[in-house]
């Protein structure tokens, strides 16, 4: 019986994503400037079954649980599905609505842009140092752009011209208050024009007439930084950032999803952020192999800081890049994370059994299930558990470096996948055996059991 379930759970990952793994390896984008807006998607249907109705509206449920199964989407709906995934479209919205919503979203970025460029117009444009000639060229091609989008304003009708007009107004007001901070900003912009230069620049997305991208990528990051003066800009935000804009292919909607998908994770570019997350893979490690907890924690060592970059930016480097994309999908679609609803109405049925039974069982706790071990962290202890011995051999922290170099680009996701599934549903079972064997295994009904929850959580089927 467990041969069988740890075979469907390879399957999860392996086997059942086999009709998407070869149109993911020939991603291809076209070289030119991102649109400023992408209107027409927001009346595009997803052809993914049983998830779009009629109206418009996105089963988010099947959506997340379809991310899981197939591992991932294929690559000409990404775009669509990416803006659902990450809030930039609501689930419930109906496509009338999302238009609306459309064109709601480009004015508001539109002022908000023009916001801190009037406040500080010293930042404008891109300082260059006339030493890199793509720079240069992607300053040309970005303002090409530019001069494409007023026409096409111009170009309107007075209709929408009209509609256009009082959803700027509105725009105006809801941001008239809002004050910056000069220093900050002028210290934000700084640290992004030296950041995105440094922008994976071999991807497809950047060369050529793409380049200008570039200067797309800058302009979101420093609207984001100046109206989110509480993270403002870190280093790392724009290698996440770009990612989102290869895909989306639009301004306004690369900074609306990335703003989203910030309000989630924005703390782990704080130095509390980063603490917590790596005491979470290094309790997690010494739950799964204490020795090599151990040896990893050693004072020549600092303890699991070199899993940080991995755990911030969803694993960009250490997988190809198309395998990378599909991985943060998986990642985002939450399915398998310990925090699911599933989880806590198991945990809360054994909660009501065990206060029932109160004279026959223990005082014993419940499983200690760690809420926090999201899935990202079962696949950061994947990679070291595959990697195990060559971990044992690093004796400092330049070693640990070399090691984390070495592996870039190398890794094989599906393999990678099964792995880490393993790892989580053998920590989920014992911490549930854990638990029944010390009194709670009162009812004999498997539909009830705590361990089967997790299992059906893990589509063990």
């Amino acid at each position: 019986m467990q041969q069988t379930q740890m075979e469907n759970l390879g399957k999860t990952a392996g086997e059942e994503t086999s009709s998407l793994d070869s149109p993911q390896s020939h991603v291809h984008f076209q070289k030119r400037v991102a649109a400023v807006s992408c209107p027409a998607l927001s009346a595009a249907r997803l052809t993914l079954p049983g998830v779009m109705d009629a109206e418009g509206r996105v089963d988010e449920s099947r959506l997340r649980m379809h991310i899981f199964k197939n591992g991932g989407v294929c690559p000409s709906e990404r775009g669509l599905v990416w803006r659902f995934l990450f809030g930039m479209y609501p689930c419930s919205s109906t496509a009338l609505e999302r238009s609306l919503l459309q064109e709601q979203m480009a004015v508001r970025y539109r002022v908000m842009k023009r916001k801190w460029q009037q406040f500080l117009p010293s930042a404008v444009q891109m300082r260059l140092n006339g030493t890199d000639a793509e720079l240069v060229a992607a300053v040309r091609y970005f303002e090409q752009r530019q001069t494409q989008a007023q026409q096409q304003t111009q170009d309107q009708s007075e209709g929408v011209s009209d509609r256009l007009a009082f959803l700027e107004l509105q725009a105006q007001i809801l941001f008239e208050r809002v004050t910056f901070d000069q220093e900050e900003l002028r210290e934000a912009t700084r640290i992004i024009d030296k950041d995105v230069p440094r922008t994976n620049r071999e991807l497809s997305y950047y060369q050529g007439e793409g380049s200008g991208n570039l200067l797309v990528l800058r302009d979101i990051l420093i609207t984001y930084a100046a109206f989110h003066p509480e993270v403002s800009y870190a280093q790392g935000m724009n290698d996440l950032c770009s990612r989102f804009l290869e895909v989306l292919d639009s301004e306004v909607d690369t900074f609306w999803s990335f703003s989203c998908y910030m309000e989630k994770f924005s703390k782990d570019f704080r130095a509390d952020g980063l603490h917590r997350k790596i005491e979470l893979e290094a309790a997690l490690l010494k739950e799964l192999d204490p020795q090599l907890y151990s040896h990893l924690v050693t004072d020549s060592m600092e303890s699991f800081t070199f899993c940080h970059r991995w755990l911030l930016l969803g694993f960009q480097r250490e997988f190809e890049h198309s395998d990378a994309l599909r991985l943060f999908e998986i990642l985002s679609c939450d399915h398998l994370e310990l925090i699911s609803q599933q989880v806590d109405r198991a945990r809360y049925q054994e909660r009501l059994a065990r206060k029932c039974s109160q004279e026959d069982i223990s005082n014993s706790d419940l499983p200690a299930i760690n809420t926090d071990f999201t899935f990202e962290l079962f696949i950061c202890a994947a990679i070291l558990l595959e990697n195990r011995e060559a971990l044992l051999l690093c004796r400092d922290d330049v070693q640990l470096i070399q090691f984390t170099s070495s592996i870039q680009g190398t890794l094989d996701l599906n393999s990678t996948l099964k792995k880490a599934e393993h790892h989580l549903y053998n920590y989920c079972k014992r911490c549930a055996w854990d638990y029944m064997n010390g009194g709670c295994r009162a009812r004999k009904g498997k539909e009830e059991d705590l361990l089967y929850q997790l299992r059906s959580l893990l589509v063990l089927k």
